[in-house]
C-alpha cells in the first residue's frame, strides 16, 4: 500500500472511533499519524525494509500503530478497520463528505432523524427537521443544504494530485524493472498537474507487449484486471483507481504521449491546426493527407511525418513544444505561435519558504528542527509564521510569546552567522488572523517589527460575500501585511471556497503591492491556477509557500510549483525565487 492508502485508512479509523464516541486521545493518535504519514515522501515500505531503522522512528508512531502499518503493508487490510466498518452504517461515510459534518454531527442525524442517504438529508433540511436536532439550528441546516451538492459531485471522489503521484511513481518504478520495457512514462491529468486525478494513464515502449502486460498484472498493488488486450490493459490499483497501460511503438511514442496527455480540448485545437496544413494527428503519429483523403481516417504507417517525440509532433504544425501543464485549451497554442510561451517556474528556482509552523503553536517540529530541514533542502531563507492568538485551538501566540520567539530567532541567526556566511537566514514572521468583526488579532506596533506577516482567514467563513471580501481587503490595506494566506479557504474534496469576490481581492493586492499566496498543501493549492493567472495579469506578486506543520511538510513545495506552472507563472512572478537581498529590497525590509 502507498503512504496515501495508509494515511487514508488511519483517518478513516479516527472518524469511525469518533463516531462511536471512543477515546479522544485514541482518535487524536490516529489523526496525527495519518497527517504525518500523508506528508512523507519516502515510502513506509522503504523505511520498514531498512534494517537500521524502524517504523517507530516516525514521530507519532508507537509500537501499536507500527504493527498496524506492517499489517497494511503485508495484507492491504486491517482487522480493526474491517470490524469498525461492519459495526457502522455505510451511510455514515457518505454523510461525512458534506463539509461541516463531522462524525459526532452525523451520528446525531442518523440516530435522531434516521437519515440513510444524502437525498434523505437534503429533504430533512428542506423540511426544517435538521434544525430541530440538538446542536444544529437554522444556520447549520442552511449550510448543510448549501454543501450537499458539493458532497454529491463525482469530481470530489477523485484522488488529490499528490496521492495519484505516489501511485504513478510506484508503478513506473515497477514497470521499469521489466526487461521488456525500454521506456515508461505517465500521461493524462497526472502529467498535466491537475489538482485531482480520476484515473492513471501509463505508456510503455517495449519489445514484447505480452511480457509487459504480464509484468503489470503481477504488480503487488494490482487489485484486479478490468481488461486485457494486445496493446492495452486496465487494472484496478491502490485506492480503487483505474490504471490504463498502453504499449506503443518507439516511432509513435511521442505522438501517443502527446495524445494521451491531453487535454481533449487542446488536442482538438492541435488537430484543427494540422488539418489546415493537410496533416492529421492521432496517437500513432502525424500523417500527410493525400488530396481528397478523410482527415479522420488512420493513414498508413508509411505516411508518417512525425511521431517519435512530442517536440517533432508540435514542430510538424509549426509550433514549439508546449509544457503539459499549459495544455488546457487556453491561449497556449496562440502564445506558442507568437513565441511568447512563458519559461515556467521550477522547483530549483525556489530560494525560500515563507509560511511554516513550529511546536510553539500547532507544528510537530521545533524551530531548530524546521531550520535544519530547510538547510537540508537547500533553502536560503525561511519565515517562521506560527499562528496569532485568535487561533486558540492551535495555542496561538499572544504578544508576549511572539516577541519571545522572535528573540530566539535573533539568537539563532547570530549563532548561524558565527563562522561567516550563514547557511540560512530565519525571518521573524507571524500568521495573523483576520477577525470576524474586522482588524487583525495582533496590534500594528507588534506587526511593524516583523520581517514577514501572513494574514489569513480561519473563522467566520460562512459570513456574506461582502463581509468576507471586506475583511480580506482590510488586511491587504494594512501596511504591515506582506501576503494573504490561502486566499479562498478551500480544501479540495473536503470544503468549498468561502464566498469571496476574488477579483476585488486581486485588484486590492495590485493597488497596495501586497502578495497573494499559492499554498502548496495538496489539500489547498490555494490560489488555484485560474486565480493565480489572473493575479499575474493584474501585476500582483505571488508567493509559493508550504504552510508546513512538520519537517516533512516542506516537501510539498513541488505541489505549489506545479500549480504555479499551470497558471503560466515564471520565476520572476514569484517573490520567494529572489535572493535574500532582492527579497528584502522588494519587501522594504533591507
Amino acid at each position: 500500500m502507498t503512504n496515501a492508502d495508509i494515511a487514508a485508512a488511519f483517518d478513516h479509523i479516527a472518524d469511525l472511533i469518533e463516531y462511536q464516541g471512543g477515546n479522544v486521545f485514541r482518535v487524536r493518535a490516529y489523526r496525527n499519524a495519518a497527517r504525518t504519514i500523508g506528508s512523507m515522501v519516502e515510502s513506509l515500505a522503504t523505511v520498514r525494509a531498512d534494517p537500521s531503522r524502524t517504523l517507530t522512528d516516525i514521530e507519532g508512531v508507537g509500537a501499536d500503530l507500527a504493527a498496524k502499518i506492517g499489517t497494511l503493508l503485508d495484507t492491504g487490510r486491517l482487522p480493526l478497520l474491517d470490524e469498525l466498518q461492519r459495526e457502522i452504517p455505510a451511510v455514515v461515510f457518505e454523510l461525512m463528505r458534506v463539509p461541516g459534518l463531522g462524525p459526532k454531527k452525523v451520528k446525531a442525524l442518523v440516530d435522531e432523524l434516521g437519515i440513510d442517504s444524502l437525498d434523505a438529508l437534503e429533504q430533512a433540511c428542506r423540511d426544517g427537521r435538521v434544525q430541530e436536532v440538538k446542536g444544529f439550528g437554522a444556520k447549520t441546516e442552511a449550510a448543510i443544504l448549501e454543501n450537499i451538492g458539493f458532497a454529491k459531485s463525482p469530481e470530489h471522489n477523485r484522488l488529490l494530485w499528490s496521492e495519484a503521484d505516489a501511485i504513478v511513481q510506484q508503478l513506473l518504478a515497477w514497470m521499469r524493472e521489466c526487461p521488456a520495457v525500454r521506456r515508461a512514462e505517465g500521461a493524462g491529468s497526472w502529467r498535466r498537474g491537475r489538482e485531482t486525478v480520476g484515473d492513471i494513464d501509463v505508456l510503455v515502449d517495449g519489445d514484447d507487449a505480452a511480457r509487459v502486460m504480464d509484468h503489470l498484472v503481477a504488480w503487488p498493488e494490482c487489485a484486479g484486471v478490468l481488461l486485457r488486450g494486445d496493446t492495452k490493459t486496465s487494472i484496478r490499483g491502490p485506492r480503487g483507481v483505474q490504471v490504463d497501460l498502453r504499449v506503443v511503438d518507439e516511432d509513435s511514442f511521442g505522438a501517443a504521449w502527446q495524445y494521451f496527455t491531453g487535454s481533449k480540448e487542446h488536442n482538438v485545437r492541435l488537430r484543427s491546426r494540422a488539418r489546415d496544413r493537410r496533416l492529421t494527428i492521432n496517437e500513432y503519429g502525424v500523417f500527410r493527407l493525400e488530396p481528397g483523403a478523410d482527415a479522420d481516417a488512420r493513414p498508413t504507417k508509411g505516411a508518417a511525418v512525425a511521431g517519435r517525440t512530442e517536440e517533432d509532433v508540435y514542430a510538424s504544425v509549426g509550433l514549439p513544444w508546449i509544457p503539459p501543464e499549459l495544455r488546457e485549451a487556453g491561449d497556449e497554442i496562440a502564445r506558442a505561435e507568437r513565441g511568447t510561451l512563458p519559461e515556467l517556474v521550477t522547483l530549483d528556482d525556489i530560494r525560500g519558504d515563507l509560511h511554516m509552523h513550529t511546536t510553539a503553536t500547532d507544528g510537530e517540529d521545533t524551530l531548530g528542527g524546521m531550520v535544519r530541514a530547510a538547510i537540508d533542502r537547500g533553502l536560503a531563507y525561511i519565515a517562521i509564521t506560527d499562528h496569532g492568538q485568535r487561533v486558540t485551538m492551535a495555542r496561538g501566540l499572544d504578544r508576549k510569546r511572539l516577541l519571545k520567539q522572535w528573540d530566539e530567532i535573533d539568537r539563532l541567526n547570530e549563532s548561524l552567522a558565527e563562522d561567516g556566511r550563514p547557511p540560512i537566514v530565519v525571518l521573524k514572521g507571524i500568521e495573523v488572523d483576520m477577525l470576524e468583526k474586522g482588524g487583525l488579532d495582533l496590534p500594528d506596533e507588534v506587526l511593524a517589527r516583523a520581517d514577514w506577516v501572513v494574514a489569513s482567514l480561519h473563522y467566520g467563513q460562512n459570513q456574506p460575500r461582502e463581509r468576507i471580501t471586506g475583511r480580506i481587503i482590510e488586511a491587504i490595506e494594512n501596511p504591515h501585511v506582506s501576503v494573504i494566506g490561502h486566499p479562498t479557504g478551500r480544501l479540495i474534496n473536503r470544503r468549498p471556497a468561502y464566498d469571496v469576490d476574488i477579483e476585488a481581492v486581486i485588484a486590492a493586492a495590485a493597488r497596495t503591492g501586497t502578495c497573494l499566496e499559492i499554498n502548496a498543501n495538496p489539500w489547498r493549492l490555494d490560489l488555484d491556477d485560474r486565480h493565480a493567472a489572473a493575479a499575474k495579469q493584474a501585476g500582483v506578486k505571488l508567493v509559493i509557500s508550504t504552510d508546513a506543520h512538520s519537517t516533512r511538510g516542506l516537501d510539498v513545495m513541488r505541489c505549489g510549483v506545479l500549480q504555479a506552472r499551470r497558471a503560466g507563472l515564471e520565476a520572476k512572478d514569484i517573490v520567494n525565487t529572489h535572493t535574500l537581498a532582492q527579497f528584502r529590497k522588494l519587501t522594504g525590509k533591507a
